[in-house]
């Protein structure tokens, strides 16, 4: 069971807003996954479903079977920062900091139904 991944670096939006939609794909079979990302209206929605037809066309060139993946692991990790100045009263700066995000999709295979009971059966023969 191989593991497919695909990365997105430095997406211009700060990883807090990310994981609302990250988290909603999470576990998800990669149907499902396409289709929760359809309806969510976020602004995150475009690049995660880019992200994950990425992660899909890496896994056909891996020979895996398309039909059988789900979303395994997706992490939003905090990128680079842009530090920006705002003027305000008094001559003096506030500080505004522009998040940027790392994302990274990891795609698994499931596991046949018939590996599942061999294993359940196995466990209840040795007792």
């Amino acid at each position: 069971m191989n593991e497919i991944t695909a990365q997105l670096n430095n997406y211009r939006q700060s990883p807090r807003k990310v994981r609302l939609v990250a988290d909603s794909i999470r576990g998800k079979s990669i149907k499902e996954a396409k289709v929760r990302l359809d309806f969510i209206t976020k602004r995150a929605t475009g690049p995660l479903h880019k992200l994950l037809n990425s992660a899909i066309a890496n896994a056909k060139n891996l020979g895996a079977d398309v039909e059988n993946l789900w979303v395994k692991a997706i992490t939003v990790d905090g990128g680079a920062i842009l530090y920006r100045r705002r003027p305000v009263s008094h001559g003096s700066a506030h500080p505004i900091r522009k998040r940027t995000s790392h994302i990274t999709v990891v795609l698994q295979e499931r596991q046949k139904l018939e590996a599942r009971s061999t294993k359940s059966e196995n466990k209840n023969i040795k007792k």
